[in-house]
């Protein structure tokens, strides 16, 4: 905890408290604090056993459970590719393999920069347009191995900006 500044414990404690009344506030409290911090680190997560009375291990047990949470840090541009049964058979994973390639991360990881994180997901709900890829909501349909690079260029045009 002594690595967090005393104004994001007082974040994190006061997210807490919103949901003390609840009768199961974790999936909640740590919904926010996702949105405030845009991860759920260890650290964060004794705070809030500490406010709770959960145990950490329950708590660190939901964090990973849901793939809605992360440990880590994200960059700022979260590149979902859908491993699902449609997309997969339409080349999904030559195409999350092109992201990886062109950025120099894995699946799970995020660039050097901060700009880019590539998350592997199994099914979005996109089937019928099938290999999709979606970048911080946005939804690109139909994408192909020879899309990946145009894609990742419009995103790098942005970059710390938007």
């Amino acid at each position: 905890m002594s690595h967090l500044q005393e104004a994001a414990v007082k974040k994190v404690e006061a997210i807490c408290d919103k949901y003390s009344g609840e009768t199961t506030p974790l999936i909640m409290i740590l919904s926010e604090l996702q949105k405030e911090f845009g991860y759920v680190p260890l650290e964060v997560q004794e705070i809030v056993a500490n406010k709770t009375g959960l145990s950490v291990s329950e708590i660190y047990g939901v964090v990973t459970f849901y793939s809605f949470f992360s440990l880590k840090p994200k960059g700022k541009y979260v590149i979902g590719c859908c491993l699902g049964t449609a997309c997969y058979v339409k080349g999904a994973q030559q195409i999350i393999d092109k992201f990886s390639e062109i950025l120099g991360i894995a699946p799970g990881e995020t660039s050097e920069d901060g700009l880019f994180t590539i998350d592997a997901l199994r099914c979005i709900g996109a089937c019928g347009i099938a290999p999709a890829v979606t970048i911080n909501g946005k939804v690109y349909p139909k994408m192909s191995v020879d899309k990946v690079i145009s894609v990742v260029d419009e995103y790098r045009a942005m970059g710390g900006g938007n």
